[in-house]
């Protein structure tokens, strides 16, 4: 299953039913987990450890060092789950010693042509990164988030679970879970009804998170963190709710994408 004309490094691990196509470069610390398959032209180097049944395309390049300045060869490893597909041309660096060391993407993620993951990265299980999409150091994004084509998303930034980012935005502040935002600084622009209804959330809790958005993000009495700490000690009964509230509760290193 592996191809003559690949190369692969005394070292790598290698398991069942991975397929590698010709001028690809494996390194000696790569971990290739069963039933991979991993297209021609594709270079994985350094620590990378790859999960099972996960697709790699053509001119991918998994585990170069990143893009900053501030790593002095440090060694530090990437983490890919199972069942990804990495299309062509997608980018993944390894982390840093300042930023956590690791650079993580979660089972089931789907990275169209042209996605750069840069270090320190930690992605959750479903998400989509539509072509071209950009992450710099240290962004978090959680499960099932959309990521519209050409957008670009600041370091140290966090995206809520089940989030949607329009094409062609930069995004500069956290977005709340199930929230959409748009635009070149994007803006907050509501909630994410239909991948709410695509996750199978009953119209009753919709209809109430819809509540807690409006209070939170669109009341003009009192200030936005009154109105916060005002939900925050309500006791709520539904999850879409409680992650809201608890991602808001949490510290960060940016503001949050507001209406």
């Amino acid at each position: 299953m592996i191809h003559s004309k690949a190369i692969v490094e005394p070292g790598a691990k290698i398991s069942n039913g991975v397929s590698i196509g010709p001028f690809c470069y494996i390194g000696s610390e790569v971990k290739i987990d069963k039933d991979c398959k991993i297209h021609s032209n594709v270079v994985i180097n350094g620590d990378v450890k790859i999960g099972e049944e996960t697709e790699i395309f053509p001119f991918s390049s998994i585990g170069s060092i990143p893009q900053d300045l501030k790593y002095k060869g440090e060694k530090t490893n990437i983490i890919i789950g199972k069942k990804c597909k990495i299309r062509e041309y997608v980018t993944i660096n390894t982390g840093t010693s300042g930023g956590g060391g690791i650079t993580k993407i979660g089972d089931n993620c789907l990275l169209m042509v042209g996605t750069h993951i840069a270090h320190d990265c930690l992605i959750g299980n479903n998400v989509i990164f539509a072509n071209h999409s950009t992450l710099a150091g240290h962004v978090t994004i959680n499960d099932y988030v959309v990521v519209g084509a050409l957008s670009a998303i600041h370091q140290f930034t966090r995206i809520g679970e089940g989030a949607m980012i329009g094409g062609m935005s930069g995004v500069t502040a956290d977005v709340i879970p199930f929230g959409t935002v748009v635009g070149n600084r994007a803006k907050l622009s509501g909630l994410n009804i239909i991948g709410l209804k695509r996750s199978n959330y009953e119209k009753v809790e919709i209809s109430e998170l819809r509540k807690v958005y409006n209070y939170i993000f669109l009341e003009k009495k009192m200030t936005f963190k009154s109105r916060l700490e005002e939900m925050i000690i309500k006791k709520h009964n539904y999850p879409t709710i409680k992650k809201l509230i608890k991602f808001l509760s949490q510290e960060s290193d940016r503001s949050f994408c507001l209406p």
